[in-house]
């Protein structure tokens, strides 16, 4: 599964702006952040999405009738395939890690 983040996908924070020209500053650190920022806000949002998720659950289980089983099951989905996204992104890092470590130098 590859995980490619186009523009529109993008957080706001990590997204360029659009005819802003990155100072020396900013370059050197990266937009955002760069791909630690990326990944904390993807983290962020994962953990967002567990969260809305089981309070919906609560809420199903509660019978309120404003909040529709389909709604909570969608809401379900999402945060089971963020989840499982943050995993493969976790154990390709860990792989990365592996594979320079065990280079010749």
């Amino acid at each position: 599964m590859d995980l490619k983040l186009s523009p529109v996908s993008m957080p706001t924070t990590v997204r360029p702006s659009a005819g802003v020209r990155p100072s020396a500053s900013t370059s050197a650190q990266g937009v955002g952040g760069g791909f630690s920022g990326a990944l904390k806000t993807a983290l962020n949002s994962v953990s967002a999405s567990q969260n809305e998720a089981t309070r919906l659950q609560q809420e199903v289980q509660m019978e309120n009738p404003k909040v529709s089983l389909e709604e909570t099951m969608v809401a379900i989905q999402k945060a089971q395939i963020g989840f499982q996204a943050s995993l493969h992104v976790r154990n390709r890092m860990v792989q990365a890690y592996t594979d320079i470590m065990n280079m010749q130098v």
